[in-house]
């Protein structure tokens, strides 16, 4: 079976994982002797697999909460996200109205100017133009990150991590609770039919087989998005519980709701299994 491993102080070797009934694994890493924090705030982490045949493979992990892309870096890092002074939420949710009007948003191009825009942006320009406008509940795509931008954020990389291109996870928080002020609702666009070809900042070939998280073979492959489809009958990054069935062909659309606690805040998730755009 697979040895995973963490990288620590640059020896992938270090501290191994413990494997563990249903599929899970556990790590143990002593504390410090000067009692110091074991992994700091902004620490570079890499997952490191021994597949089957003996490779040695570099990945990043399926949870990890914040991955940037530095310098002229083509791949994202893995950065451990624990700030000292993490935000704090000052407004709850606000409370269901008779009627939603949702106004459809995307961070990046929330800007005149000719360059990505910011969460920070959107949170003092865009926020308030939204309220003015009557709206009460914003739908922000392209959240999850995703390393390829052109793709609008429908070929997810890291799932569990809010883009970084944007800013940080704590400049998220405050943009979702500036809008809790304002009465605004938040969705956040989850596209989880599908994922990001890449396999060093993806989950693609994550143990070194086509089929760890992703149906093997053409089955395991969009054509259309040049994307790979998941196998939810196996073992899917906290998604295992979300099942469902695709009728006829590619681009037939469901719809999954819940709410659950995101990012510190009740936030609702609009969760969408498609293999096209579709807005509800």
């Amino acid at each position: 079976f697979l040895d995973n491993l963490i990288f620590y102080g640059w020896n992938p070797f270090s501290y191994p994982y413990k494997k563990l009934d249903y599929g899970k694994w556990e790590l143990y890493i002593p504390p410090k002797q000067n009692k110091s924090v074991l992994v700091p705030h902004g620490s570079k982490l890499k997952v490191v697999i021994t597949s089957k045949s003996g490779e040695i493979l570099y990945r990043i992990s399926p949870w990890a909460k914040y991955v940037v892309r530095e310098g002229a870096n083509v791949n994202y890092d893995w950065l451990h996200w624990d700030p000292e002074h993490s935000y704090e939420f000052k407004h709850s949710r606000p409370k269901k109205p008779r009627s939603l009007r949702i106004y459809e948003s995307h961070v990046g191009i929330s800007s005149h100017e000719g360059k990505v825009a910011s969460y920070k942006h959107f949170t003092c320009n865009v926020l308030p133009r939204i309220k003015d406008l009557g709206y009460n509940c914003i739908q922000l795509m392209a959240i999850m990150e995703h390393a390829y931008y052109a793709s609008f954020g429908y070929q997810i990389t890291s799932f569990f991590a809010a883009s970084s291109r944007y800013g940080t996870p704590e400049e998220l928080k405050e943009l979702v609770d500036t809008a809790h002020s304002m009465g605004i609702i938040v969705l956040l666009d989850v596209v989880h039919s599908h994922a990001s070809k890449n396999s060093a900042d993806g989950l693609n070939m994550f143990d070194g087989t086509d089929s760890c998280y992703f149906h093997s073979g053409p089955r395991g492959t969009h054509d259309l998005w040049d994307s790979r489809l998941f196998a939810y009958s196996s073992r899917v990054p906290g998604l295992a519980s979300l099942w469902y069935k695709l009728i006829n062909h590619s681009y037939s659309q469901a719809f999954y709701c819940r709410r659950r606690q995101s990012l510190g805040a009740n936030i609702i998730l609009l969760m969408k299994v498609f293999c096209i755009h579709v807005t509800f």
